[in-house]
């Protein structure tokens, strides 16, 4: 099932230019635009939701970061080598990649973590997160960089420590967390703000 979806989508990706070439552009700039709107959402949202946002940025990137420290010792310890590596003349390749191992994938560990921390807080932009999430996942494989295995086990992965770092204790130590680098960020813009003027 895995080799039959993987060859679908990679497939799909060869005969289909406009697709892979937009699809591909997202993905290369995936990373990017994840940590870009985590920055925009911290630093400029107003009014009633600023708090709000600010503790979803803070679980975000917390569940994230915890993901992705699991995912390398998942990773080095399966050991499980990506298609175009395991079979180079089946898949096609998009772009280059290092052929590290691709168990699980890091990207769908990320955005899944990310995304499910932002739906926990707030459904609707949870749900625009976790449509962006699943469109990288789909286009890492069809790229031929990794199994749907892979990116399903990132995606379990990521969401899992989310929820673990919604439980009430860390939750209330996040939003504490969360309060206090607002505080201070805003005391640090009051200051750069008076300074210049």
């Amino acid at each position: 099932m895995d080799n039959s979806i993987l060859h679908a989508l990679n497939g799909f990706f060869f005969h289909h230019d406009v697709v892979e070439d937009t699809v591909l552009a997202y993905v290369n700039a995936a990373e990017v635009l994840f940590l870009g709107a985590l920055l925009v959402a911290f630093s400029l949202v107003r009014g009633p939701a600023r708090r709000g946002a600010r503790r979803a940025v803070v679980a975000a990137g917390l569940s994230a970061g915890l993901a992705l420290f699991l995912a390398q010792l998942i990773s080095h310890a399966v050991n499980r080598p990506r298609p175009f590596v395991a079979d180079p003349s089946g898949v096609h390749v998009f772009s280059q990649h290092v052929a590290d191992p691709g168990f699980p994938s890091d990207h769908a560990t990320a955005a899944f973590a990310i995304a499910v921390a932002i739906m926990l807080r707030d459904r609707r932009w949870g749900t625009v997160a976790l449509a962006f999430a699943t469109v990288l996942a789909i286009g890492r494989v069809a790229m031929g960089v990794h199994y749907p295995s892979d990116v399903l086990g990132g995606a379990a992965l990521g969401a899992i420590c989310a929820l673990a770092l919604y439980a009430a204790p860390l939750r209330r130590l996040l939003n504490r967390l969360a309060d206090l680098a607002g505080s201070l960020f805003d005391g640090i813009t009051a200051r750069v703000g008076l300074s210049s003027s």
